[in-house]
């Protein structure tokens, strides 16, 4: 069934409403227009693309809130944070991500990206990576989409924050991380060890 411009865009701005990390891939399939509509749609609606909306978000909710580290120097973009809690955050694998020869990305992004998540999601001023197991469970392409979600789950007998990353191209997970965490409490508790 064919909508008019108008029900089309009233509908695309409510969708983008409920769900404003949508991308114009998505909605270009769930309207069945070409992406270069949506885009049109967009502009005449006055809706910024996928990257102002993520931003936009990120720096009103969570500006200031996150402590350790300015919120623009987290690798990819924060869509969701409660400090000591849990955090997400996406990463669209460009050019400068991936192995030219290959276009796989470099194992440094994705855990670039889980660390400074584990450290944004503490809610202390001074958060250093104490150690870390990592695995990557697949390699990522460019293109890719990769939400990474950190759950903080606990301290280990050290007094050091565990957190949890688990990194997902679309429901496939291809990065899992421990994270332990030192938070500031005592600054010679890290000399002395």
């Amino acid at each position: 069934m064919k909508r008019s411009k108008q029900m089309r865009q009233s509908e695309l701005k409510e969708t983008i409403e409920e769900t404003p990390f949508i991308t114009d891939e998505e909605l270009s399939k769930r309207f069945d227009v070409s992406i270069q509509t949506i885009r049109l749609d967009r502009m005449e609606l006055s809706i910024p693309e996928l990257r102002q909306r993520i931003k936009s978000v990120a720096t009103h909710e969570w500006n200031g809130t996150v402590k350790a580290l300015p919120i623009e120097e987290v690798i990819g973009e924060v869509v969701d944070l409660e400090l000591d809690q849990r955090a997400i955050s996406i990463l669209d694998i460009q050019q400068e991500h991936v192995f030219s020869r290959n276009n796989i990305a470099r194992g440094h992004h994705l855990f670039a990206q889980a660390n400074s998540l584990a450290v944004a999601v503490i809610n202390e001023d001074l958060v250093l990576t104490a150690g870390s197991s990592i695995r990557f469970t697949r390699p990522v392409k460019f293109g890719e989409r990769v939400v990474a979600k950190a759950v903080v789950r606990g301290e280990d007998t050290k007094g050091r924050t565990i957190v949890h990353v688990h990194s997902y191209v679309e429901n496939e997970e291809v990065f899992a991380g421990s994270f332990e965490m030192y938070r500031e409490n005592d600054p010679k508790e890290m000399d002395e060890e």
